[in-house]
C-alpha cells in the first residue's frame, strides 16, 4: 500500500544546484537588525577621588529609590542638578546614558526630554534649568501637548480632488475628543487598514492642526509620535529598520502606550542604577 505522504524530491529548488557564469544568484530580502537593548556601562572614575563625586552618587541612590517607589505607588518626583559642579555633572550625566525615549516640547520654555538607559529616569534641559525626573513620563509631556503650534482647521480645511475619507474619519476623531474619558478605553483608527488617499492624509493634516509634543521611540525599528491640535488625539506611526512605514494610526488617549515606561520597567531601572553605584564604590 502506498503511503499517503510524499517526501519532496531532494535536490530541487533555489540553491540546490551549482551555480554557472549565466545564472542569477539567490538572494534575500535584507532583514531587520540593530534592535536597541541594555548594555551595563560604567562611567571612568579612576582619576577622582570618591569624595568629590559624593554627590552625584547619593543623588543619583536617591533616584534609584524614587523609580522603586514609584513602580509601587505611581506619581513623579524631579531632582535638581543645578546645585552639583562639572565633574558630578558629568558623572550623572555619563552613568544615565541616553535609552530609546526622546521629546520634544515646544512650550515656553522649550524642554528638551530624553530617557535615560534606566527606562523611567528621564533628562530634561530646558532654559529654567536641567533636572531628573522619575515617572512613566515626564509630568511636562501631558500638561499641554496639544497647545497648537499650527492649529487645527477642523471641517473648514479646503476640499480638494481626492479627499474622500478623511472628512467621516475627523468627524469620529472629533467626537472620541470631546467625549473623551481618561480611564475608558482607547480608540485607535488605523489608517493602514482603511481606504484613502495621499489627499485624505494631507487634508487629515490641515484639519487636525500639529500640538507642541512630538516623540521618538527607537527600538526595533522607530515609533514617532506627535500631538495634534485636537485635545486627546495622538497619530502614531512605526517604522522598520530600514525606514519603511509599517503601521499608521491616529489614538485617543492621554498619552499613547509606546511611549510609557512601565512599572516593572522602573522596578527594574532601580535594580540595575543600584548595580552601577556599588560598581563605581
Amino acid at each position: 500500500m502506498t503511503n499517503p505522504f510524499m517526501m519532496p524530491p531532494t535536490g530541487f529548488g533555489p540553491g540546490s544546484q551549482p551555480l554557472d557564469s549565466n545564472d542569477d544568484k539567490l538572494e534575500y530580502m535584507p532583514l531587520p537588525q540593530d534592535m536597541r537593548t541594555y548594555a551595563p556601562s560604567l562611567p571612568e572614575v579612576d582619576d577622582l577621588d570618591l569624595a568629590d563625586i559624593a554627590p552625584a552618587i547619593a543623588l543619583l541612590r536617591e533616584v534609584a529609590a524614587a523609580a522603586d517607589r514609584i513602580a509601587k505607588t505611581g506619581g513623579t518626583q524631579q531632582f535638581a542638578l543645578s546645585g552639583l559642579d562639572k565633574t558630578n555633572r558629568d558623572l550623572i550625566a555619563e552613568t544615565l546614558g541616553s535609552g530609546e525615549v526622546a521629546a520634544k516640547i515646544r512650550n515656553i520654555p522649550a524642554i528638551a526630554v530624553q530617557e535615560s538607559v534606566f527606562a523611567g529616569i528621564w533628562t530634561l534641559t530646558s532654559t529654567a534649568g536641567d533636572v531628573i525626573e522619575v515617572a512613566e513620563i515626564p509630568a511636562c509631556v501631558i500638561h499641554a501637548p496639544f497647545a497648537p503650534k499650527r492649529p487645527a482647521m477642523g471641517d473648514t480645511a479646503p476640499l480638494v480632488s481626492g479627499v474622500i475619507n478623511a472628512p467621516p474619519m475627523l468627524i469620529e476623531l472629533s467626537d472620541k475628543s470631546a467625549a473623551f474619558d481618561p480611564d475608558a478605553p482607547m480608540h485607535v483608527i488605523n489608517l493602514s487598514l482603511l481606504p484613502h488617499t495621499e489627499e485624505d492624509l494631507v487634508w487629515l493634516d490641515q484639519a487636525l492642526g500639529e500640538g507642541a509634543v512630538t516623540i521618538l521611540s527607537r527600538g526595533y525599528g522607530n515609533c514617532r509620535v506627535t500631538a495634534t491640535a485636537l485635545p486627546h488625539v495622538w497619530r502614531v506611526q512605526f517604522f522598520n529598520s530600514m525606514d519603511t512605514l509599517i503601521l499608521d494610526t491616529f489614538e485617543v488617549t492621554t498619552v499613547p502606550e509606546v511611549a510609557l515606561a512601565a512599572c516593572e520597567d522602573l522596578a527594574d531601572s532601580a535594580k540595575r542604577l543600584l548595580s552601577v553605584l556599588e560598581a563605581i564604590q
